[in-house]
């Protein structure tokens, strides 16, 4: 049996991801016992370390029909792109969801988003059939040789979604420190209403690796997958990615792909301390603390290296810089390098509408 479903964008970059082997294990949608295991357990239904569910949802017709071996065609733009082979089948139900992100509010961009999609979902391998969109993809074995070829033994891979500020030129100068390269690797993919453009995010980090970072240790490429918000799951699951790039270490600071308040600020260290505790995840994460301007100490610090967290601390973050630039102002030095907010300004379109 031939089943024909159309997918979106982001679910033809998972599965443009799960053949570049970037989002190893996975050899394709998730199967029940996996999925299940990922909710409840963090870990694939083998023990592996796996976070967050990488599902395939299906209108119902095809649900009910779909049998274990019937072949599913996979269509883009009304082309067939990909193909399933089915092993299962099972729905995502709305307690999942909330064990996912913590919540079921609409408000939450990774609930609404899930909610929106079909609860019926369908598991089983997945083949590419147009490798022509493999052309440009990142891939595990081109980061890896990138890396080689650098001379890189140890590399930190380090996630963002915003342009680089204060803060996080903090944390990657500590990258830097303890590893051979820092592996700048943004988000490309999907991200909610607000959120900087990709063309805002590597127009800075191009300016910051030109003028400021030492170029022959400094190497960025962007990470085409949809943000999920899930905070601390999806902080493993960005962590679990680079090292199948090839990163030795991966940063994990403060609310890590959080959103709106949803977690706590340092939940997604709490989990790596438990998950690494427990399982070898194949890369070391370094938990760093959240970094702040002190205008007593005046520099960039954290509260591990300065007394005056309370009395004296002026925060950065990239939601601050956004609502400095929404509100026609112009960024402090103190937060941000005007070298790059001209760059950011530069690239046309700065904010995702």
């Amino acid at each position: 049996m031939r089943l024909q479903v159309a997918i979106s964008e982001e679910t033809l970059q998972d599965v443009i991801n799960i053949e570049t082997g970037l989002l190893y294990p996975l050899d394709g949608f998730m199967r029940a016992a996996d999925y299940r295991s990922v909710i409840d357990n963090y870990t694939m239904a083998n023990g592996q370390v796996f976070t967050i569910p990488v599902t395939l949802d299906v209108p119902e017709q095809v649900y009910l029909r779909a049998e274990k071996g019937a072949v599913l065609e996979l269509l883009f733009e009304e082309e067939t792109v990909a193909e399933l082979t089915v092993a299962d089948k099972y729905i995502m139900t709305e307690e999942d969801i909330e064990k996912i992100f913590r919540t079921l509010e609409d408000a939450h961009p990774g609930v609404k988003k899930e909610k929106n999609r079909n609860p019926f979902r369908i598991g089983g391998k997945t083949a590419l059939l147009k490798k022509e969109l493999l052309t440009g993809a990142l891939k595990p074995e081109e980061t890896r040789r990138v890396f080689k070829e650098k001379g890189w033994k140890t590399v930190v891979g380090f996630q963002t979604r915003n342009p680089i500020h204060k803060a996080h030129e903090h944390i990657q100068r500590l990258g830097l420190e303890v590893c051979d390269g820092l592996f700048i690797n943004p988000i490309i993919g999907w991200k909610k209403k607000g959120d900087f453009t990709q063309e805002a995010v590597i127009a800075a980090y191009e300016e910051m690796t030109k003028e400021f970072y030492p170029s022959s240790r400094v190497y960025m490429d962007g990470l085409k997958t949809q943000m999920r918000y899930a905070g601390p799951r999806e902080a493993i699951f960005h962590a679990i990615i680079r090292r199948n790039l090839g990163c030795t270490h991966f940063i994990i600071g403060r609310d890590h792909a959080g959103v709106g308040g949803y977690y706590g600020a340092y939940d997604a260290h709490a989990l790596a301390r438990k998950l690494s505790e427990e399982k070898d995840l194949g890369i070391e994460l370094l938990l760093t603390r959240e970094p702040y301007y002190c205008t007593k100490c005046k520099q960039i610090v954290t509260d591990k290296t300065c007394g005056h967290y309370h009395t004296h601390r002026v925060e950065i973050s990239g939601t601050i810089i956004r609502k400095y630039i929404n509100d026609g102002h112009i960024p402090d030095e103190i937060m941000m390098r005007q070298e790059i907010f001209q760059a950011i300004l530069n690239c046309g379109q700065v904010f995702i509408e």
